[in-house]
């Protein structure tokens, strides 16, 4: 796949931004690299003038940028999300670096669309939007001076997706067709029925054990087949 079409299944997803100028720093940040499509989750206020005056010219993006309520909305359709965050999050799957995550998302972009997920300028994205991705991210920042505006996140993001698309890296080996989002939640509330049915868990004190699954889970990468064979066996267990 070349540079453009890797790029073209990448989709920006901003949730709950508070200041529409952020809003036109990424979408002119995700120009300048080649990016084109932005999700906004519940932003605070757009469309607005200071969005479009912040894109200098990269009006196209905000134009086309889609508007929904919930994170599981932006990601419908996505094979794989990774969630930008600043801190570790205890249950969540291992993180990774920026420049390594974004070779993973251009890789994972040969079989479907991917998301780069960022969060509210000032509390980030809540633990219950990282554990719909599938992988923590984080930008080496200086320990001593860690502040990185929504803006500027965006455009080290979209330089390093630009310079994955670049460098094709290693030869792949056999691959297999990648869940979807909604395949992937959708064995997830099979599951938590199954479980909860069973008296295995109880969700009054068993608080730990989702996201913990949701992690065992997250860091397989579930495969189509591989999420029908689960909720085939789900089915027979309920069945007796």
């Amino acid at each position: 796949m070349n540079i453009d079409g890797a790029l073209e299944r990448v989709r920006v997803v901003l949730s709950r931004t508070s200041h529409p100028g952020n809003i036109g720093a990424a979408a002119r940040a995700m120009k300048t690299m080649g990016l084109k499509h932005l999700v906004l989750v519940s932003p605070q206020s757009f469309p607005d003038p200071v969005a479009t005056a912040r894109a200098a010219g990269a009006d196209d993006i905000l134009e086309h940028a889609r508007v929904v309520e919930t994170l599981a909305e932006a990601l419908e359709g996505t094979v794989f999300a990774a969630a930008m965050t600043a801190r570790k999050r205890e249950l969540a799957v291992p993180m990774k670096w920026a420049r390594e995550a974004a070779g993973e998302l251009v890789s994972v972009a040969a079989r479907g669309d991917v998301a780069l997920v960022f969060g509210n300028e000032t509390v980030g994205l809540s633990n219950e939007e990282v554990t719909l991705c599938h992988m923590p991210v984080k930008i080496p920042v200086s320990d001593t001076y860690s502040s990185l505006n929504l803006g500027a996140a965006v455009q080290v993001m979209s330089y390093e997706l630009r310079m994955a698309a670049l460098d094709p890296g290693r030869t792949p080996g056999v691959e297999f067709e990648p869940a979807t989002f909604e395949e992937v939640e959708g064995f997830y509330a099979h599951l938590d029925r199954a479980i909860t049915a069973s008296g295995f868990f109880h969700p009054s004190n068993s608080k730990r054990l989702w996201p913990r699954l949701r992690r065992l889970y997250g860091r397989i990468r579930l495969e189509k087949d591989e999420i029908n064979i689960l909720r085939g066996m789900l089915t027979a267990f309920e069945k007796k």
